[in-house]
This record gives structure tokens, sequence and C-alpha cells, in this order.
């Protein structure tokens, strides 16, 4: 297979529809640049015209106040409504890539739980958005979209238009991934960071588990970044540091801007006709730059579900079009994001063949004499990526509960004891396990627990 390809990645935050008043857009512009006016419609179409003096800020507010950026999706009407044009032949069989593929959308869903304040309208509930989406795939079996995973760690007042660093501060993210094992029977091995924002705890978490990450926003120029307050000083998507080609790397232990030693692999992605790290024609002919060396590029876009990613794509689809003239030696490939790293993943390591996916056994013991109820998790197939799997449980009482596991002499296999520690098994209701292998292939087992002890697999 030819090393001169760029993989073309677009991923979607996912988060359903999203309301914002006159009064939100102009307190955003507060928030963002301290610029206090009162608002009124009239006067925001000033702002958007560049017709009111600030200082020098007059581009990046009208940027801010854009029709494309603030003209939201804010009804699942409206998202239906764009839903069904993305999804059409026309749409999709316009501008083939390389290989005469249609383009691909990856969606990574958000949960909105665990709020308090929601002044954006924002969907509420565990798999809402995941369910619609999951459905709209289903009806299009022809396409090659797949649902990733999104998260926002939650805000000091449980807002739910705000977006904090903290994920040990957020039992919302173990209670999301619980839930999504036992009641969806699905687990991540993609992720993308709310605000693209990740912190030493985020980037511990993902190491336990999920492979594949397409955060990094690194940009060539860090202007738009150190004039916007939200931004300034690594407050939000701070990748400054971070690798600024179109290659993807493990980060190191304490640093996730910097190459490492750790398991995963980030990859970079920027915005789509954004204020912030948005993609452009040079970042475009750099990705293909890249690949006519013999070095394979990742390229990510993001965008949100909440605008119109008709517009976007065709923006994308344009700047595609004039890097594939200036380097036609190198071919492109609408991807999957978890396909899309592998093959770069067997490019960087010489891998001619891939390991056969990863498998899991479970085996519950009753109690004895000598000892407690047990679960034996062993590894039977490939190889977990992590340290361990991934443990929910549900509770009779419908509490949802994640615990490490007790780590066994043989690394393929792993225990988990039902005593005062932990919990008794007769509260157990239901139990699940999941697993990726480094290719991003997963594994779940799920099991129901009956009244006389025993258990079967669901």
């Amino acid at each position: 297979m030819t090393r001169k390809i760029v993989y073309i990645v677009h991923s979607v935050d996912t988060e359903g529809p999203l309301y914002e008043s006159l009064e939100a857009k102009f307190q955003r512009l507060y928030d963002v640049f301290n610029i206090k006016l009162s608002p009124s419609k009239k006067l925001l179409e000033k702002l958007k015209n560049n017709k009111i003096n600030l200082k020098g800020k007059e581009n990046a507010v009208s940027t801010l106040l854009s029709n494309h950026l603030t003209n939201y999706n804010d009804t699942w009407k409206k998202i239906d409504q764009m839903i069904k044009k993305i999804f059409s032949r026309n749409f999709r069989n316009n501008d083939k890539d390389s290989f005469g593929g249609n383009w691909i959308f990856n969606w990574h869903c958000l949960d909105h739980v665990g709020y308090k304040y929601n002044p954006r309208k924002r969907t509420l509930g565990y798999h809402k958005i995941f369910d619609y989406y999951k459905k709209v795939l289903r009806k299009n079996k022809n396409h090659k979209d797949r649902i990733h995973w999104h998260f926002h760690p939650m805000s000091t007042y449980n807002d739910a238009h705000r977006c904090a660093t903290s994920y040990v501060n957020s039992p919302e993210l173990y209670q999301i991934l619980c839930r999504r094992i036992l009641e969806r029977n699905w687990f991540p091995s993609v992720f993308r960071a709310g605000f693209q924002t990740e912190r030493p705890d985020s980037n511990w978490f993902l190491e336990q588990w999920i492979p594949f990450d397409i955060s990094n926003m690194s940009m060539l120029n860090n202007e738009d970044i150190d004039n916007s307050i939200d931004f300034k000083n690594g407050r939000s998507g701070d990748w400054r540091r971070a690798p600024k080609d179109w290659s993807i790397y493990h980060p190191d232990h304490d640093d996730y801007q910097k190459n490492g030693n750790c398991r995963r692999w980030i990859g970079r992605a920027l915005n789509v006709m954004n204020r912030i790290g948005s993609i452009n024609q040079k970042e475009m002919d750099r990705a293909f730059l890249q690949a006519n060396k013999n070095n394979p590029a990742l390229v990510g876009f993001a965008s949100h579900d909440f605008r119109n990613l008709e517009t976007e794509v065709n923006y994308l689809r344009d700047m595609i079009k004039k890097s594939s003239k200036k380097y036609p030696n190198v071919k492109f490939k609408y991807s999957e994001a978890k396909n899309a790293f592998v093959e770069i993943v067997k490019f960087k390591e010489k891998i001619k063949k891939i390991d056969k996916p990863i498998k899991i056994k479970v085996t519950f013991k009753k109690k004895t004499l000598s000892d407690v109820p047990s679960l034996t998790i062993k590894c039977v197939q490939g190889k977990v990526f992590g340290p361990q799997p991934f443990l929910s449980i549900k509770t009779k009482k419908k509490r949802y509960i994640h615990d490490n596991l007790d780590f066994s002499k043989n690394k393929k296999i792993w225990h988990y004891a039902f005593h005062g520690d932990t919990l008794p098994i007769n509260d157990v209701d239901e139990i699940g396990i999941a697993a990726n292998d480094r290719f991003g292939n997963t594994h779940i087992k799920r099991l129901k627990f009956k009244s006389d002890g025993t258990f079967k697999e669901f």
C-alpha cells in the first residue's frame, strides 16, 4: 500500500440541538472579548458586518457572531432536516475520494446528564443523543459513518452550557460509560475531548481504556488563542506545545502535549469555519506535502451537529480538491476514525498483519466455605489495551458502579470479589465488562444475575 495517502477524518462533536438567546450572544461576547454592550438585534447585525469600532477586535467579533456560527440547529426538527440532506445519495456521492469512497462522518456522541441549569435547552438524559444517531445509522447502512465518544466535564454550578476541565470531579464520566455498556452494549475506542480540553487526569483516564484520541488542536499561529479570554493561558483547548504536523503520537505520562511512552495515540483535528483553530488551505496543503514525502497523514476536522454540516463539508471538499491538484501523486481517503488510526499505526510500526481481535471470558464462582463470591475475567484472545478491562455493575436499586479489578500474577487474568469492601452479591443485578485492544477492537461481556444466585449472559 502506498504511503502517499491522506486520511480524511471528519469528527463531529455530536451534542444535539443548541439554543442561544439574543442576550446570551452578547454575554458570550463579553466572556470572550470583555466587550459589554446592550443586546439588540440591530446592534448584532452591525457587529456581524464590522460596523462598530471595537479597537481592532472587529474581525474577531464578526467571526464570533457570524451567521454560520450563531444560526444554530436549535430543534431536533432542524437537525432532522440537515440529516436528511447530508445522508442523501447526491450529497455523499459528490466528490468521491481517490478510492471511489463517499464522505464519512464520525459522530462523537455526548450525554447531557447531571445538570441543574439548562439555558441553551440541551437535550438531557442518558443515551438521548446516542440513540438518535444510532437510529439514523441503522436507516442508512450503506454509509460508513460510525459513532464514537465525546465528553464534557461537569462545570462548578452544573450548567449545561459550560464545560470544565476536571475528570476527577465529574462522576458522570463513569455513570455514562457504565450505562453505555449495560444498557446499549457499547464502549468507545475513539474519543474527542469537550472544548478540546485535556489535563493530566483525563490523560491518565484515557490511557487506561481508550486507544485513540482525536483532540489535538495545535496551531502554527496562536494569535487567536492569545486574544481570546476563554482560551488565553491554556484555559481551553491548550495544545500549544503539541505536534503541529499531521502525524499521530503517543503522549507523555505527565504531559499529554509531549511525545512520550503512553500506549494511546493522539491525532490532530482543526475546527471548520470557526473562530479558533480553523483548518485552512495552508494546513491542508501541509498534509498533502507530508504524505508526498512518504509519511501518511491523518487530517482531522472538528464540527458540531448544531451547525450546518452541509456548508462545512462543501468548504472542506473545495480545499481537498485544491491540495490534490497541487500533489497529484498523493491519494486521499475519507475515513472512519478508528480505521484511519489503525492504518497509520501499521505504517509507523511496520505491522504487516494485525492480531486477531480481542476476546474476553468471564466466569463466576459462588460463595464457598473458604472464599467469597467472585468473578474471573480472562483475555482468551488478543491483548487488552491498558492495565485492566472496564467494570460496570448495576445494583438491584439501579445504582451504576464502576470499580477496579484485582490483578492476577497472570497479566491476562483479573478478579473481582463481592464482600464487605465492595458490595454483596445479593445486591447485584447486572455486570458488564468491556475492553479494547490496541487496534480499537472492542469486546463486551454482560451478565444478568438471577434470584437463585446463578447468572446468564445477555
